[in-house]
């Protein structure tokens, strides 16, 4: 069964972040500022159409998030799609990476070593078992931010792509500015090795701050 978050991700562009799409955020349940209500009440104000929040480890947003959504649309307000999600650290090629899980079944056990506030040890923080759980739980396997590690972003996305990742988030703020804008140069690099090996695309602020629209 194709995954319905795919056919969101295969419409998502340079211009998709902030406005519309933000597959990358954070609350107060790991090392954001936004308490997840702020969050989900701004992004809804920002009139966001597709939402994750990422917490590193956590997934523990979501459930008053999912709250707060089934009160509104009951009173018919217009609120964003909100995706589970989940950044994951991973060692891949031997560098540590960050992963995100996106779209899977909220507290499946397959995920619960990697929903403890902290990162596994030992053979679970491999790569490969990291994407295998995500799986299980129904979700996608996403390379974050490909351009920030030691290793080079061609190199880990080659090797994401051999080990059954599903895409990578292409358009990011490498810059970190107050308001975010993708670093053209590097996305565009990015997002064109993703097409090329078949890979989904997303696109996230990463917000750890009070402003969705910023880091």
């Amino acid at each position: 069964m194709t995954h319905p978050l795919k056919a969101v991700l295969e419409q998502v562009g340079p211009s998709s972040c902030p406005t519309t799409h933000n597959f990358h955020c954070h609350t107060i349940c790991s090392d954001g500022s936004l308490e997840p209500l702020e969050l989900i009440q701004q992004a809804t104000e920002l009139g966001l159409q597709h939402l994750a929040v990422t917490d590193h480890h956590s997934s523990q947003a979501h459930r008053e998030i999912r709250a707060w959504l089934g009160q509104q649309r009951g009173a018919g307000a217009v609120c964003p799609m909100v995706w589970t999600g989940m950044e994951i650290s991973a060692l891949l090629k031997g560098c540590l990476v960050h992963v995100l899980a996106l779209g899977f079944e909220l507290n499946h056990p397959a995920l619960q070593p990697y929903n403890r506030g902290d990162a596994v040890v030992g053979e679970p923080l491999r790569a490969e078992a990291v994407v295998k759980a995500i799986h299980a739980a129904g979700g996608l396997a996403i390379l974050a931010h490909p351009a920030r590690y030691r290793l080079d972003h061609d190199v880990l996305i080659n090797e994401a792509a051999r080990l059954g990742f599903d895409g990578g988030e292409a358009w990011y703020d490498y810059d970190m500015q107050t308001t975010w804008s993708a670093s053209p140069l590097i996305c565009e690099s990015i997002d064109r090795q993703l097409g090329n090996l078949g890979l989904l695309r997303t696109c996230g602020t990463d917000t750890h701050g009070i402003d969705l629209r910023g880091r």
